[in-house]
């Protein structure tokens, strides 16, 4: 029946709407994480807000729903999900513009955190990007922003300060928080759901250089250097933003020669303001001895490459944890966890120093405003042949371990499993929940990952 439901779409979007035995089907519904394999209804690529709404209003007319997607990062909670939807990929809307004089971009919602670092990083500007320069800027920064300078700067999501959507009476809206401020405070952080993002404006920050780089050793040193750098966090300036990594790092042409094929713990840092000042600040992890040094002062456009994450589609698993402080007990644990001899085949598991501005509620507001912990820690592992129950049972040990310090809070953007309401604190989801069924009465949109009603 889905398939007749979804004929009335052929024609929109120029043509590029691509059906069930379709010849470009198969290659049009795959996102970047190849972990999904999903099946929609149809896979439709607009290439303007009008082609938007046309593609929403004959969704609903045919009785589809509709689920919109970037590049797909985070498609694993829609997993089994789309089988009457319209996946409206959105990555031919590109349109960039950089604004100088307020320090503002203008991203479409198929523009990537690459294209806005490179642009605004001619005129001496910075975005608040995540840590690979492939992920679209409008997915991430719905679903919070963890960035290079959040300690010192909060979360992107509250850099927004306009969206502009398509709702599924299929009418256009650009909010404000003068101008239909409720769709702006759900954009701040909701995740999405309550109509199609075709664009969103933000705040960039007047950032030209960044004292950044790489420390790396063994990692059977594992214990003493995560020890030694969650004692080192506690002191740390919000200047500075850290992530460290118990890394298995593969044999990739790629990848630095130094840590090509081996295991290693290393820890990613970028301090803002005076190179000096940095380099003090990260004498104490120097003294640590480690084999790789790659610290400088760097322009603002190549933090993005900063870490070694994949950039071409992968299948991937990924789960995190919010925890309340790091002690040497709760590294002992992550490391029997996910280090050496521990078995596991995680690909790296990821401690991200939080705190400073990610701790203090945004004065914008939104429905994420802040993060609740001190660390957030990921466990992102690949199918090597043993199939993915495995993989997920060396994440869910790892996670497990860190139970005594784990927080109720879910960061949803790096934790493909955790229930939706754990990513809001309770009177913000209950207003997102009112938000989205004001917006989208009859449930057209796809949410973004199931809740109590799915």
């Amino acid at each position: 029946m889905t398939v007749l439901q979804a004929e009335a779409l052929r024609g929109l979007a120029g043509g590029a709407v691509h059906l069930p035995g379709d010849p470009l089907y198969d290659e049009a519904r795959m996102p970047w994480n190849l972990q999904v394999d999903e099946h929609p209804a149809a896979v439709a690529y607009p290439a303007d807000p009008q082609e938007v709404a046309r593609i929403v209003r004959a969704a609903a007319e045919s009785g589809l729903r509709v689920a919109p997607q970037g590049t797909g990062h985070g498609a694993p909670p829609l997993a089994g999900r789309l089988g009457d939807a319209v996946l409206l990929r959105t990555s031919a809307m590109t349109g960039l513009r950089v604004d100088v004089a307020s320090r503002t971009a203008r991203a479409e919602a198929g523009v990537l955190w690459g294209d806005v670092v490179t642009r605004a990083g001619r005129v001496g500007l910075a975005g608040q990007h995540m840590s690979s320069p492939g992920v679209g800027v409008v997915g991430s920064s719905l679903g919070g922003g963890v960035s290079w300078y959040s300690r010192q700067h909060g979360l992107q999501c509250s850099g927004i300060t306009a969206v502009e959507l398509v709702l599924a009476d299929g009418t256009f809206v650009r909010a404000t928080d003068d101008q239909d401020p409720e769709l702006l405070w759900a954009a701040r952080g909701g995740s999405g759901g309550f109509g199609v993002v075709t664009a969103l404006e933000f705040d960039l920050l007047p950032v030209r250089t960044a004292y950044a780089g790489m420390l790396a050793w063994d990692w059977q040193h594992a214990q003493r250097v995560l020890t030694a750098w969650a004692e080192w966090t506690a002191d740390a300036p919000e200047s500075v933003t850290s992530v460290a990594r118990i890394f298995q790092v593969p044999d990739d042409v790629d990848l630095p020669e130094q840590v090509r094929g081996r295991g290693m713990v290393m820890v990613d840092a970028v301090a803002l303001g005076d190179p000096e000042a940095g380099a003090r600040s990260l004498a104490p992890l120097r003294a640590l001895g480690p084999e790789l040094d790659t610290f400088a002062e760097v322009p603002a456009a190549d933090i993005a490459h900063l870490q070694l994450d994949p950039q071409e589609p992968t299948a991937v698993y990924a789960n995190s944890v919010l925890v309340h402080g790091f002690p040497a007990d709760a590294v002992e644990a992550l490391v029997a966890a996910a280090g050496p001899g521990s078995g596991s085949q995680l690909l790296f598991v990821e401690l991200r120093q939080l705190g400073g501005a990610l701790a203090r509620p945004s004065r914008r507001g939104g429905a994420l405003d802040h993060l609740p912990a001190e660390f957030l820690v990921l466990g992102v592992g690949l199918d090597v042949g043993t199939g993915w129950s495995a993989v997920r049972a060396d994440a869910m040990r790892m996670l497990d371990s860190l139970a005594p310090w784990a927080s109720r809070a879910s960061y949803l953007s790096m934790a493909y499993e955790a229930a939706a309401r754990r990513g809001f604190a309770a009177e913000a989801y209950e207003r997102l929940v009112r938000i989205r069924q004001s917006a989208d009465p009859n449930s057209l949109f796809v949410a973004p990952r199931p809740t109590d009603n799915d």
